[in-house]
């Protein structure tokens, strides 16, 4: 197979591995820049791979009709040094977009957030298809080199799309593990914004165009002038204290101050994930001066519940209730009430994903894992399925609260996880979930929970909390009336934190008070590892909530 400029196909291979590098280098940035505003949960992982699908094919296609028009080497570095120029402009535009995103959605204004969404999505586009338009014009620019023409096509299309995927693949994993890491992610978009611009600029050998990475170079310059947050703080009355992405989330530790309508003040630090629609750790300062478990409680928030959860057994004694597991400890403000409550020495297993939240939470929170006062209490960095599987350990208490608002990982609501934990439990133990609710009450996922723990649970509780939330019970052993068992113990309660609670359990919850969920209640068919369909169930939750009038 002859050629007439090996050199230059063995340069335009080149091109065409580092382009697939910064296509899906971008990709990848696109569901992290998402994230602070919108989450990662499936629909939007589903509308960045499929836009960018979609993006791909427009490019494949106009860059096989321009390369046919006009097969000129030029064209196709001017294509790749512009799509470079494009990238950089992307986190000026997104931040403003991005915060009208949130608005929309926290106003409840569905054709806003929608809309802001696929700007913000459209920003992505143009890069993307001048990207895309580089292998098929490769293709057709290394088919005038071969002296059999279209006789060699389909080994030449070949190479170029391997080349191209294997470049993929690259920027891939130096994207996810690598890059975002070390200089987050608008650091990784100028970054690649250079790279494509300077590879253009090798092709065209026109200084002219130097123009452009100077103005990549003042574009990056001007978005970390403006501002040095990603966003302010997502709570109410709040001071944003300190943010961070890792590998799973944003995440913002906030400064709330509460004001009492007594004049009492009562300042908190807040834990905040992503899109911002949920706090997931709350730390009450007064509990440093005080030492009080009262001083920990959070007004009935659905951390106060875990440590209730076992007195639906008769004639239980705060004495016997001496080990829990968390998945999902965030940072750890359920195991730190259960350390107050239960004393120093209760074992505490606390399992997290993200190392970035634990190393927060022992700055911001007081975490005590690594404090020598609380000898019994360890933080695992792992997904909560496959700690759960691996450990020996047996509980008296194993919660569950590994929210990815406002979605609940599938693989943790199914038949074949609860009976994993309820092979960690003592004989008196209990299993407990705070499932998520909208302030509207509709109870789809709390029913659809509570339906898969009875497959696996000889019996189920339900305790509203104050909020929206619902805390499920599951005993390991059959507990007759565990209602009247739970007035019963709190008629003997000495501890006052637990008091308060279980009055609340009792009196206040926003939907009723401690019932047994029932097997006529159930309204789904138990979730399963090959079945969960917990994100459509969540998504029509949303839609629910947003078309209400």
């Amino acid at each position: 197979m002859a050629r007439t400029d090996s050199a230059g196909d063995r340069f335009l291979l080149l091109v065409v591995f580092l382009v697939g590098v910064g296509t899906l280098g971008i990709e990848m940035v696109m569901p992290r820049l998402l994230a602070p505003f919108f989450g990662t949960s499936q629909p939007i992982w589903a509308v960045v791979i499929g836009m960018t699908l979609a993006y791909l094919a427009i490019g494949y296609r106009v860059g096989g009709s321009m390369a046919d028009r006009r097969p000129d080497e030029r064209l196709l570095y001017r294509m790749i040094a512009w799509s470079g120029l494009l990238c950089a402009i992307i986190p000026l535009l997104a931040r403003p977009l991005l915060s009208l995103a949130q608005y929309s959605l926290r106003n409840v204004v569905a054709g806003g957030f929608i809309g802001s969404l696929l700007v913000v999505v459209l920003l992505f586009a143009a890069p993307v298809i001048l990207m895309a338009t580089v292998g098929p014009f490769a293709v057709r620019l290394s088919l005038r080199r071969f002296e059999e023409g279209v006789a060699a096509a389909g080994r030449t299309a070949g190479t170029i799309s391997a080349v191209s995927t294997l470049g993929s693949i690259l920027g891939t994993f130096l994207t996810v593990l690598v890059l975002i890491p070390a200089i987050g992610t608008a650091g990784t978009i100028f970054l690649f914004a250079a790279f494509l611009v300077i590879l253009g600029l090798i092709g065209l050998r026109d200084g002219r165009y130097l123009l452009m990475l100077l103005a990549v170079a003042i574009l990056a310059v001007a978005h970390y002038a403006l501002d040095g947050t990603i966003k302010s703080a997502d709570c109410y009355n709040c001071t944003l204290m300190a943010e961070a992405e890792s590998d799973y989330n944003y995440i913002q530790v906030a400064k709330q101050d509460i004001v009492y309508d007594n004049g009492a003040q009562d300042p908190r630090h807040i834990l905040v994930l992503n899109e911002g629609q949920a706090t997931h750790s709350v730390y009450r300062l007064k509990y440093r001066q005080t030492g009080n478990p009262l001083d920990l409680l959070t007004d009935g928030g659905p951390w106060d519940y875990f440590s209730v959860a076992p007195y639906v057994y008769a004639n239980r004694d705060p004495q016997s209730v001496k080990s829990f597991a968390l998945l999902g400890s965030a940072a750890g403000s359920v195991p730190k009430q259960f350390l107050a409550i239960y004393g120093p020495q209760t074992t505490i297993d606390a399992v997290e994903i993200d190392q970035k939240i634990v190393d927060l939470g022992r700055q911001y929170f007081d975490l005590e894992d690594q404090d020598p006062r609380f000898p019994n209490y360890h933080t695992y960095i792992q997904d909560a399925r496959s700690w759960i599987a691996t450990t020996d350990g047996r509980y008296d208490v194993i919660g569950m609260d590994a929210y990815h608002q406002p979605y609940i990982p599938f693989h943790l609501t199914t038949v074949e996880f609860f009976q994993q934990v309820k092979a960690h439990l003592n004989p008196q133990g209990v299993a407990v979930v705070n499932a998520g609710r909208p302030a509207s009450g509709d109870d789809r996922l709390v029913n659809a929970l509570a339906s898969t723990m009875l497959a696996v649970f000889p019996q189920v509780y339900v305790i509203d909390t104050r909020f929206s939330n619902a805390i499920l019970i599951g005993v390991n052993e059959p507990v007759s009336d565990g209602v009247q068992n739970f007035i019963d113990n709190a008629g003997r309660m000495q501890i006052q934190a637990l008091q308060l609670v279980m009055y609340w359990s009792l009196n206040e919850g926003r939907f009723g008070p401690v019932r047994q969920f029932n097997a006529n209640q159930a309204r789904y068919a138990p979730f399963t590892d090959d079945r969960a369909p917990v994100e459509q169930l969540v998504d029509g939750l949303i839609l629910n909530e947003v078309t209400q009038p």
